[in-house]
């Protein structure tokens, strides 16, 4: 894992060394991404420069240094990433004649497009991964994210000049940058805690699109057009078409194998490595099919809470005791979570307000205490259908699609009235009726979001407002309008058909990777840790998209057929409750000992100085979660979030 950054005057700049110079500190920034080396690379006769930070992972002697020249001299790259089937394409090169100096994936992705160009190898590589690539042959420069988006890459222009980075720090080092900040980015910031892709919090910077490649013939030459090389929804149609013809057993048998070579795959390492393990399905399978298939007991790592609503530490202590592994578990509370928020900005670089980064961090502070890659569980929420949400939207809207608008809005508005701290007592109240399948976490919550769902007219709809902290973010800004965005694009929907599959894709498509991968990587990079995410192999992920809807969701539960793999590893009393989710006790924190940093970023006369907020409303929400009626700690969160970044940033 490494951080990437460079740039492209586009014409001959003399002075090497102010464009190695530059691009030096543009890189290290990134100094947390790659502690162990560094290097830079320039073509004075074009302006062009590339830097690179290193986190040696496989082949960590000095062989692996980048940026690195392919052995013709044609080709130049700065890479991030694993490329997971490095070996195999290896073998295949050395047939045809190809021969090798170092050990790394590297020097093969190099060899690979000697061989088959840029675009077939793409179709080769099987990992995650941006690359910045030089072509010093045809003068062309390519950008690649791979297909799910688990490593970032932002790319932009300004005054002529194109830039690059694994993280927006790197490109506002540049000493011609000039950062803008978008106030439309800031609407969908609100509403969804994150600001989508292609989108950045800067004008003029994007966010390539996963599964995307960009070629640049000059550093002005149709920056705005990435093409596709890969594309979920291609995956998505061809898996609606040819779906799994055999039963249910043997797709879960299929599955076991897809995923034991998967996870091995990602057990490839020259540095100690282990896992993160919540105790629920996603991250217990990864860790069980870890210990299968080595000896040593797997090094997994848990963070738990004193407020038992939240805690998943119990849970993942059973399953580490069942398996086996070398378990560690820490305990947070409220002043660490404080310790953290300081470090968010600089962190995240721009405006992100998912709570659960707070936790994700300091559950990669503590595993890089002991090892340097951790495999994670997410993406199977997504894949199998395994967030509760989707079952609801369903059920919701086959009940109310059938009752006229009008009536609908009235019953919202009555839902609406009822206070969510009663909604919450009750909910504890006969809590004790419900099978544990059935129970859930925050209630109030999830009640209010569902009386919301009663006013809309469209699947779509309901989806959007269930995917939304904030459903109305333009009341709380003083300016900017909402972009369109993938969760207005009514192509995406299969003809009301199939709601659920539609909002997996979309899960996939937006808050997998530019809300919980982005997440995972800044928590993860700030320790120098690299994390691996099974689940998200291309090949998983085109496999599940064949596979019926019964296969995922039964009986009103999720993950039906990785439950049928787990359960030949876990016993499956160990795994039966219900879903928590990753999250912080962020509400009850902000009422106590979160309150007084709260109150001073959102003062109101600071907020109607900064220009950003319309102080009314943020203080009506602030003082209805004070006064208890409701729990809008996420609303807040996004506003603090923001706050605190303009602090540092404006």
């Amino acid at each position: 894992m490494c951080g990437i950054a460079g740039f492209w005057r586009g014409s001959a700049y003399k002075n090497t060394n102010w464009l190695e110079e530059t691009a030096s500190n543009m890189v290290n920034t990134l100094i947390q991404r790659g502690p162990d080396d560094s290097g830079t690379w320039v073509d004075s006769e074009v302006g062009l420069a590339f830097g690179h930070r290193r986190l040696s992972i496989i082949d960590v002697s000095d062989a692996g240094h980048q940026p690195m020249i392919s052995e013709d001299g044609r080709y130049v790259i700065t890479y991030n990433g694993e490329i997971y089937n490095f070996r195999e394409l290896r073998r295949q090169l050395e047939k045809l004649g190809y021969q090798f100096r170092t050990r790394s994936d590297t020097e093969v992705m190099l060899v690979s497009f000697m061989e088959w160009g840029v675009n077939s190898s793409l179709d080769r590589f099987n990992g995650m991964f941006a690359f910045a690539l030089w072509d010093r042959k045809n003068r062309y420069l390519w950008l690649a994210r791979d297909r799910i988006g688990e490593k970032p890459l932002y790319y932009g222009m300004q005054n002529g000049t194109f830039f690059f980075s694994s993280e927006l720090k790197a490109i506002c080092a540049h000493p011609e940058f000039i950062p803008r900040i978008d106030r439309d980015a800031l609407v969908s910031y609100m509403r969804l805690s994150y600001i989508p892709a292609p989108h950045s919090i800067y004008k003029g910077v994007k966010k390539l699109l996963p599964g995307h490649l960009l070629c640049l013939k000059s550093p002005v030459s149709e920056v705005d057009i990435p093409k596709s090389y890969w594309s979920l929804e291609d995956a998505y149609q061809i898996g609606m078409r040819e779906r799994f013809q055999g039963s249910e057993d043997e797709a879960a048998d299929e599955l076991e194998l897809k995923l034991k070579k998967t996870v091995k795959s990602r057990m490839v390492s020259d540095v100690p490595l282990g896992a993160f393990l919540s105790g629920g399905i996603d991250s217990s399978t990864v860790v069980a099919l870890m210990q299968s298939q080595i000896d040593l007991p797997v090094n997994t790592f848990t963070i738990g809470f004193q407020e038992q609503e939240f805690n998943e530490a119990v849970h993942a202590k059973k399953v580490a005791e069942y398996l086996g592994t070398n378990h560690t578990e820490m305990y947070l509370s409220p002043q660490e979570a404080m310790d953290v928020i300081p470090s968010l900005t600089a962190m995240y670089d721009e405006p992100f307000a998912d709570s659960s980064q707070i936790p994700t961090h300091l559950i990669s502070q503590l595993a890089r205490q002991h090892v340097t890659v951790a495999l994670s569980g997410d993406g199977g929420d997504e894949l199998f259908a395994g967030y509760n949400r989707y079952i609801q939207a369903e059920k919701h809207w086959r009940f109310i699609s059938a009752i006229p608008i009008r009536y609908r809005k009235l019953f919202s508005t009555s839902m609406m009235s009822i206070r969510g701290d009663s909604i919450d007592k009750l909910y504890k109240r006969f809590e004790f009726l419900l099978p544990m399948g059935l129970r859930i976490s925050l209630p109030a919550e999830k009640y209010q979001k569902a009386a919301h769902v009663f006013s809309m007219s469209g699947i779509n709809e309901v989806y959007k407002r269930l995917v939304s902290i904030i459903y109305r973010p333009e009341r709380y800004l003083c300016l900017g309008t909402e972009p369109i965005s993938l969760l207005d694009d009514l192509a995406l929907w299969n003809n009301n058909t199939d709601f659920i599959s539609d909002m997996q894709k979309l899960d996939l498509l937006t808050y997998l990777p530019d809300d919980l991968l982005a997440k995972v990587d800044r928590a993860s990079m700030a320790v120098s840790l690299e994390t691996r995410v099974p689940f998200l192999d291309h090949n998983i992920v085109e496999f599940v998209m064949s596979l019926p809807m019964e296969f995922k969701l039964k009986n009103n539960k999720g993950k039906h057929l990785l439950r049928k793999v787990l359960y030949k590893y876990v016993p499956k009393e160990i795994m039966e409750r219900p879903k928590m989710g990753f999250t912080i006790p962020i509400g009850e924190w902000l009422r106590g000992p979160l309150k007084d940093w709260a109150t001073d970023l959102i003062e109101p006369s600071r907020l109607k100085n900064d220009g950003y907020f319309d102080p009314n409303p943020v203080h009506q929400l602030w003082n209805g979660h004070l006064d208890g009626h409701t729990n809008w700690g996420h609303q807040l969160w996004n506003v603090l979030m923001l706050q605190s970044w303009l602090e540092k940033h404006s």
